[in-house]
């Protein structure tokens, strides 16, 4: 029995497993907070490694032999060519880039050119619009890069002692919005574009390859981002959907291709085993329910699941277009949310409250349909947040979907993801496995909820929606 670890440096915090190689099965596990301010968009990358040695204390890592890390994305750690940080690393939906993103879509002829070159529209969050943000307000720092790392990709660096040579992965990659998911080759032409000048990339790997050897003798894998992780965790294949409930939302599957889509609805990230991730954004889900929540007076989302069953499919004709923040999905960034199909006997509490799960899941259904309209399979629905939880949308979900939705136990996937890579790329090293395929480790324990009889009633409710959005939007997806 190998012993393996998976690290995964969040946004807020560092979570560690320790899990045998073979079965995935969890040994031991490590937590602490990042030092940092909530919120920071500007973040010092030491408070990442203090955090690291907090959460591994304890001997937690001992008889450990590789080690995978997977990290927060959107984030970009500038360096200058002593490898030293030209300032702080710019990290999450950084509000202060939307100019900047705009510029760029601008710059190299619109939406379409960027979705056929790196697979994605830039948005205020991604690394090639934190550089042109960058270049535009501090010239100075900006004229100082001369490498680019994301989170990841400097852990792993900083983990090898900080070598000449430095790595990523094609997921983090795809992430950039400088790299090509369909070519697997970045755009360096692009990072000019944002940043003014070209800079050091580093070297994409493969899923199975090692990124290097600690001087203690720890193998380190090649790493990746959250997203890519989580799914390795989770045990996506070929007709896996994720469904995520967040205040916004996204839809994402498995694919064998990259999509280059020319409206900007797809991006195309690579996953973390040499498949892709196409992804659709949503920029409303659960805010949806909380906005109901309010506006009915019910104290939490599980009153408002509650109130919501008490009615019945179709929501006796009310229909919620859940828009509140504009939308992505479609394509309607200045327009409101519309609440359709008022009368006398609808106009009740509770079909209000399942207007909107109803709304919130057909938005998604939308996006998923973008997806299945290029090609990709979808047979089974991951639905992933604290909403995935509520009765109500484990009610109305599959049928909406039209598929088995699966509702996986809370756990920390993308470090168990980062744990399976680094026991698939030990596995290599040690000719135990193979590098196309990862270890067959036990998928996620899960509830699985089965549209059955209740395919036709979904399939109805899509409709009325779908009219309803016709309606009011008329060719929002053509």
């Amino acid at each position: 029995m190998g012993i393996v670890a998976g690290l995964d440096s969040s946004t807020d915090f560092t979570r560690i497993v320790v899990c045998d190689s073979d079965t995935g099965a969890v040994l031991r596990q490590g937590y602490a907070p990042h030092p940092v301010e909530p919120k920071a968009t500007d973040v010092d990358p030491q408070a990442w490694l203090l955090s690291l040695g907090e959460a591994a204390g304890g001997g937690l890592l001992e008889g450990v032999q590789a080690i995978g890390v997977s990290a927060q994305q959107h984030a970009v750690v500038p360096l200058d060519r002593t490898g030293g940080l030209v300032r702080p690393a710019m990290v999450g939906n950084d509000k202060r880039a939307q100019i900047a993103a705009a510029d760029l879509v601008e710059a190299l002829g619109g939406r379409h050119a960027w979705a056929e070159a790196v697979g994605c529209v830039p948005q205020s969050g991604q690394p090639v619009a934190k550089l042109r943000w960058l270049a535009r307000t501090e010239p100075e720092a900006a004229a100082r890069v001369a490498a680019l790392m994301q989170p990841h990709d400097w852990l792993v660096w900083q983990l090898l002692g900080r070598p000449v040579r430095r790595t990523t992965d094609r997921g983090a990659a795809s992430a950039t919005g400088y790299w090509s998911a369909a070519t697997g080759a970045y755009r360096p032409d692009l990072v000019e574009l944002a940043l003014g000048h070209q800079a050091a990339l580093p070297e994409v790997l493969g899923p199975a390859d090692a990124a290097g050897t600690t001087p203690e003798g720890l193998l380190i894998s090649a790493g990746t981002g959250e997203t890519m992780a989580a799914a390795l965790g989770l045990g996506l294949g070929h007709g896996d959907a994720v469904v995520s409930l967040g205040a916004s939302g996204s839809v994402m599957a498995v694919h064998h291709e990259a999509l280059a889509d020319p409206r900007g609805m797809i991006t195309s990230f690579a996953d973390a085993t040499g498949m892709h991730l196409p992804v659709v954004h949503t920029s409303n889900a659960v805010r949806a329910l909380r906005g109901t929540a309010d506006l009915l007076g019910c104290e939490d989302l599980a009153e408002l699941s509650a109130l919501a069953l008490k009615s019945t499919p179709g929501s006796s004709g009310l229909v919620l277009l859940p828009y509140l923040e504009g939308e992505r999905t479609p394509q309607l960034p200045h327009t409101a949310g519309t609440l359709s199909g008022l009368r006398r006997e609808s106009m009740k509490p509770e079909h209000l409250a399942r207007a909107a799960f109803e709304g919130m899941l057909c938005s998604l259904a939308d996006a998923m349909d973008v997806l299945r309209g290029r090609g990709v399979e979808v047979r089974r629905v991951f639905l992933l947040g604290p909403a995935a939880e509520l009765p109500a949308v484990q009610a109305i979900a599959p049928a909406v979907f039209g598929a088995q939705a699966v509702v996986p136990q809370p756990a920390d996937y993308a470090a168990l993801g980062a744990a399976r890579q680094a026991a698939w790329a030990l596995g290599v090293a040690q000719g135990t496995l193979s590098p196309q395929t990862p270890p067959a480790w036990q998928g996620a324990a899960a509830q699985v909820l089965e549209p059955g009889e209740e395919l036709a009633v979904g399939q109805a409710v899509r409709q009325q929606y779908a009219a309803t959005r016709e309606q009011i939007h008329p060719g929002a997806f053509a």
